[in-house]
């Protein structure tokens, strides 16, 4: 939340708004609480779209829809302003994570805790069809989870049953993977269109996966019209009571009190909504809006106690009632291409990393070699394309190449396939923006994203033109383009932000890499120019010659970027005046050592010069300490992970070496040659030609 700024309104009714929940093309949801002190989730139209009669109606709509279902399974309608002045609808307030949020962050329901939901929302679909409603976009993010169990919000699009919509076909987006085939093709909805929307609901909250998925929005619609649910991720014994639910013939779906009935919990699973990390999760919420909103009458609401409030609350609160509704936050229309815009609450958080635990070698836990530990694989898997770029952990996943054509994202955990994504040319490279979203070049050259952890398609940017990503910072996605131009792409509407053409040859078949931060694009061209644009406008911010004809990656960390080649350098980020720069040794035959990509933790530079791992200090260059027998590769990226660096061998190996004074020993031989490397959550992820990806333990 954010606090007021100019131009919003301190009063709205008997409302005192007290921060920014989100905002949008055509409005904003306040934090606001009434005279009595209990809060609620104020919605307005801006001002100058009062005027647009259709978009008003729709507002008023809204409100009756709302108002018109007494359920206390839905967010209810404390009051409305509708005819003259600001228009606004105020909701009730609910504390607590969206059902996406919480599986998410603790994962599929047990059975209990699902009987309870799906009973639970079947009953207030019941209450909605008996209000003559459809609430027509039932999905994860509209249910919010709260102490009283789970609450349905949102009627942005909601319908009478009988009643005619205000817009033409096509116009309101169906949630991809949740509208009914009825919806997505267009014809007239029903009840059972809600309760399709329930099976979609609850496959996602037993197993963690959506029951259609693919590779972009069409791609999604249409398994939801022609394809057969996955549900592969649910308990067996389940599929007969949520299948029917999912049935392509609205007539065949069982009525929401059959599967109420069909669904009832156990007893005493109630007390799943009472504890455990979920029930924590709500307190915590509830907390936080008690201290947001126990504040003296005559006073405002400052940032730093919005602030403080919320840090000690650690969570994000939830608007009831329509506070995320889709059309206020995304202007009321579709993306480029006919995807989503992004929005503030559509991209789901990063999933926490389950690391593994750390072996212990003086307990016997790793298998003695001739000349020194050996590790035995944690998993090992085949399928990986032989020109994909290096693993990229993500949390929960590693995104690799798949063999035959686009991604696939694999469990850390046993390496088994989460999702994949047959569209993408994973050639062009993939990124992780924020450890939410994958992002990556489209076959036909648009930039696609997909969440990290299930691989639901968000935002696309369909004229990106992309032959390559490059990098990525808060505000932008910056490709690579076919015809050798660099360009921004906004990460809040997937707009193109700006295109200029390069100094450098952009167009080669070595793709440049590169790194974004504080207003500095920064890459490195085949040439061994450096170069670093405005994020701004793309315009040259500075640029230097390395002297290096190899492609290395610069690395950014805080206002200061690094560089390995000819020398490892550290550079100025925002004008590329030189801090330091560290000579390299020189090998047998007198002639100087590369340098490879460095890898800044902690105060310290690692990188490999030559054959051996040099650990520098940050701020002055200065030697700390060298390898001692490592024979590596002098282009190994330097790893850390555990108390060892790792990195690879020329032979093929990988080798770890103690960060406690450089010694090294040889630690796993893989079959083949390494064609990438990578490492997070205590596991070290080696690909292989051949199409094989090994997880190892950390020692």
């Amino acid at each position: 939340m954010d606090p007021l700024g100019t131009g919003d309104p301190l009063r709205l009714g008997p409302y005192r708004l007290l921060g920014v929940l989100g905002e949008g093309g055509m409005g904003k949801v306040y934090f606001a609480q009434d005279g009595a002190g209990r809060p609620a989730a104020v919605k307005v139209l801006r001002p100058e779209l009062a005027h647009d009669r259709h978009l008003a109606q729709r507002f008023v709509r809204e409100a009756q829809m709302a108002q018109a279902v007494t359920s206390k399974g839905v967010a209810r309608v404390l009051g409305a302003q509708t005819e003259g002045g600001r228009l606004w609808i105020a909701c009730e307030f609910l504390a607590g994570p969206t059902l996406d949020e919480a599986i998410r962050a603790y994962g599929p329901m047990d059975e209990a805790s699902l009987r309870v939901l799906a009973s639970a929302l079947a009953r207030t679909l019941q209450d909605i069809h008996v209000a003559g409603l459809i609430h027509r976009d039932l999905k994860p993010a509209n249910i919010v989870l709260t102490s009283a169990g789970p609450r349905v919000i949102d009627f942005g699009i909601a319908r009478p049953e009988h009643g005619l919509t205000l817009t033409t076909t096509g116009q309101i987006p169906v949630t991809p993977g949740y509208g009914a085939p009825e919806q997505v093709l267009g014809q007239r909805v029903g009840p059972p269109s809600d309760v399709f929307s329930l099976g979609a609901v609850l496959v996602y909250a037993a197993g963690g996966r959506r029951a259609f998925d693919g590779a972009h929005v069409a791609a999604v619609q249409y398994e939801v019209v022609h394809g057969t649910p996955d549900l592969s991720h649910v308990p067996p014994h389940l599929h007969p009571l949520i299948g029917p639910c999912l049935a392509k013939d609205a007539a065949a779906r069982p009525t929401p009190a059959l599967i109420a009935e069909a669904f009832v919990p156990p007893k005493g699973a109630e007390r799943a909504w009472r504890q455990g990390p979920l029930a924590s999760d709500i307190k915590t919420r509830e907390s936080t809006v008690r201290q947001i909103t126990v504040v003296p009458k005559s006073g405002g609401v400052s940032r730093r106690r919005l602030i403080g409030a919320l840090a000690a609350g650690g969570g994000v609160l939830a608007a009831g009632g329509g506070g995320t509704a889709w059309w206020l936050m995304r202007g009321g229309d579709t993306g480029p291409g006919g995807t989503a815009k992004l929005g503030p609450f559509d991209i789901p958080p990063a999933v926490t990393t389950p690391e593994a635990r750390i072996l212990d070698p003086n307990k016997g836990e790793v298998a003695l070699g001739i000349d020194a530990p050996e590790l035995i694989p944690l998993w090992q898997v085949d399928g990986v394309a032989d020109d994909s770029p290096p693993p990229k952990p993500i949390r929960d996943v590693i995104v690799v190449g798949r063999r035959g054509g686009g991604l696939a994202a694999l469990s850390v955990v046993d390496g088994k396939e989460r999702w994949k994504a047959t569209g993408v040319d994973a050639t062009g490279r993939y990124l992780s923006l924020d450890d939410q979203l994958v992002a990556a070049v489209g076959k036909n050259g648009a930039l696609l994203t997909f969440v990290a952890s299930t691989g639901e398609p968000k935002w696309t940017a369909p004229d990106a033109e992309a032959r390559s990503v490059l990098a990525a910072d808060d505000e932008a996605v910056y490709v690579v383009t076919k015809a050798g131009k660099l360009r921004s792409i906004s990460r809040e509407d997937a707009k193109i932000r700006w295109t200029v053409s390069s100094p450098v040859r952009l167009d080669t078949d070595i793709r440049p890499r590169g790194a974004a931060s504080l207003g500095r694009l920064v890459l490195c061209a085949e040439s061994g120019t450096i170069l670093a644009v405005d994020t701004r406008d793309g315009r040259k911010a500075w640029t230097f010659e390395s002297g290096a004809k190899v492609l290395f990656a610069p690395v950014i960390n805080g206002d200061r970027v690094f560089f390995g080649g000819k020398n490892l350098t550290s550079r100025q980020l925002a004008d590329g005046k030189e801090i330091w720069t560290t000579k390299p040794s020189k090998d047998a035959w007198d002639r100087p050592e590369a340098w490879s990509v460095p890898n800044v933790v902690d105060g310290a530079v690692y990188a490999m010069c030559g054959v051996f791992v040099q650990r520098v200090r940050r701020t002055d260059g200065a030697l700390l300490w060298q390898s001692g027998s490592a024979i590596g590769d002098p282009k190994s990226p330097v790893l850390l992970q555990g108390t060892h660096a790792w990195i690879l061998d020329v032979l093929p190996e990988v080798i770890m070496v103690s960060l406690e004074g450089g010694r090294s020993m040889l630690t796993y031989r893989p079959k083949g040659d390494v064609t990438g490397f990578n490492a997070d959550g205590n596991r070290v992820f080696v690909m292989t030609k051949g199409g094989g990806l090994t997880a190892l333990p950390v020692v």
